[in-house]
């Protein structure tokens, strides 16, 4: 609103309505980055929620096994629906993500989430010639189309492990990541690395839930603490 009521005035100037610069008589209006604390899912509801999935099913399989890839990497639920087969290479224990942009980073591929995607390819993904690594469990079996398909499979799966989370869609889990990462005492140089986060200002963010190393910044409140 203000950037337009400049324009305006500097308008009305050009043309002669006005003499005196009005534009420079609006006020700046503060606008501050990041003020929003990241919502994390907490670690405790992610293990209730890994726990809820009937792992021995093929529905069961392929659920756990993007649960886990959200939980363990922190990926975007575009990241996780359009992983294919080739981004995965088991000799070297790596997988390939395709980050914003069309950038590629190689994460490390933890044990427990290297067995869960093969026990999926294995005994649970439907026989198609698509290379998308997660289809569809309704026939015809097909690749997710959208990002948006993953975080309605997380609000459905977080339904019906009936747990509270902070929100409802996928991001939580890459904030759930960082804020545990952060704990256990990772650098946020290392965190942005795992997120894949192309600017340091980025991970800046996660500073804000860093209780503990906040307090040692507080200032005392005159007069003491009663």
């Amino acid at each position: 609103m203000t950037t337009a009521l400049r324009s305006f005035l500097r308008y009305a100037r050009y043309r002669g309505d006005v003499t005196l610069d009005l534009a420079a008589a609006v006020p700046v209006v503060a606008n501050w980055s990041m003020t929003s604390i990241p919502r994390a899912i907490a670690t405790d509801q992610v293990r209730q929620l890994l726990t809820s999935i009937d792992r021995g099913t093929a529905i069961g399989r392929r659920d756990y096994a993007i649960l886990i890839l959200l939980a363990r990497l922190g990926l975007r639920s575009g990241e996780v629906a359009f992983l294919e087969l080739d981004d995965l290479d088991w000799n070297a224990g790596t997988l390939s993500v395709c980050r914003k942009g069309g950038q590629r980073s190689d994460l490390p591929l933890p044990e427990e989430v290297g067995k869960a995607i093969a026990a999926y390819l294995r005994r649970g993904r439907p026989h198609s010639t698509s290379r998308r690594v997660f289809l569809r469990a309704k026939a015809p079996s097909a690749a997710f189309v959208e990002q948006v398909a993953l975080d309605r499979f997380v609000r459905h799966s977080l339904e019906r492990a009936g747990i509270n989370a902070p929100t409802l869609g996928a991001h939580q889990f890459r904030h759930g990541l960082a804020t545990e990462m952060l704990r256990q005492g990772a650098s946020l140089a290392e965190i942005g690395e795992v997120l894949g986060h192309r600017h340091p200002q980025t991970t800046k963010i996660y500073t804000k839930v860093d209780v503990k190393a906040l307090r040692t910044l507080a200032l005392p409140w005159p007069g003491g603490v009663r």
